[in-house]
């Protein structure tokens, strides 16, 4: 049985997948605002980025946050439009300036709770999400990310590094100005921020591939092509102590298919090699479309 071959809903450079990636720029800046205003500021947390310089700045100075962050984000967008060039777009133009609206229009509303741990653990949640579905739309919130990819263009150090060491700076000022309670609350975010936006990008994915050497190749691969339905890849191979010739078929299945695979192969070679792995992302025919 052929898999039918599914069309993808919006193809690329359409006028609906460019509005779709509008639409998510927007509601995940609105959604980072919220968690910032109804959470984080609240309860005085710094986690990082220009919203954690505003957090310092409206305590020592009482500076709207969301004109803090338009102070910072618009130069830094246009240094980084003259020193990167090509790589700022309209996209992170809009965020750079609409995620400060959103962050001045909710600056009223009540806060959710007064308990730090509790506003750490869901602003970074609701921060890491609104990234997330910025990024799903190719698009950026710019601030510190902007100086982080210039300093290391200009000075050797991994993107990685440059974005640590800014959202640590703020990290450490926040516990000057506060607490050093109050930073490691501000780790606490940071750090769930961060694999919120993993998850949201990537998603639970519950996908395996599984990685075969066997003698009885051949009956495994036609098992897997005709019995699951699945496809598969030939690698070819070496024995480091042997030094034979071998061939490892590879093969990327759903969770729920990890059994069935096992059987297939104990069948045909109950000697045969199996390693099963996880797969952060799977993109393609009878898996998720790009």
């Amino acid at each position: 049985m052929k898999r039918r071959r599914r069309e993808p809903r919006f193809p690329p450079g359409s006028a609906a997948l460019a509005a779709l990636e509008y639409a998510a720029l927007l509601a995940g800046a609105f959604l980072v605002a919220l968690a910032f205003n109804l959470l984080l500021l609240p309860n005085r947390i710094a986690s990082g980025g220009t919203s954690g310089i505003s957090v310092l700045v409206n305590e020592l100075f009482g500076v709207p946050p969301a004109i803090t962050q338009w102070s910072l984000n618009l130069p830094l967008f246009l240094l980084g439009w003259r020193l990167l060039g090509g790589s700022f777009g309209v996209k992170t133009l809009v965020g750079t300036a609409v995620l400060p609206l959103f962050v001045l229009l909710t600056s009223g509303w009540t806060p959710l709770t007064d308990n730090p741990l509790l506003a750490a653990i869901f602003g970074g949640l609701g921060v890491g999400a609104g990234l997330g579905l910025v990024f799903r739309g190719r698009g950026s919130t710019g601030g510190t990310d902007v100086a982080a990819q210039i300093i290391a263009k200009y000075s050797g150090l991994s993107l990685g590094v440059s974005v640590a060491m800014l959202d640590g700076l703020v990290i450490i000022a926040a516990g000057a100005v506060f607490s050093a309670e109050q930073a490691l609350y501000a780790l606490i975010a940071l750090f769930v921020t961060t694999k919120t936006i993993d998850i949201v990008q990537i998603g639970f994915s519950t996908s395996k591939v599984v990685y075969i050497i066997s003698n009885e190749e051949e009956r495994i691969a036609q098992a897997v092509l005709h019995d699951l339905d699945r496809g598969l890849t030939r690698l070819q191979a070496e024995g480091g102590y042997t030094g034979e010739k071998k061939t490892v078929l590879m093969v990327v299945v759903s969770q729920s298919e990890v059994s069935r695979l096992k059987a297939v192969v104990r069948t045909a070679d109950p000697q045969a090699f199996v390693v099963v792995t996880g797969a952060a992302e799977v993109l393609g025919e009878g898996f998720k479309l790009r």
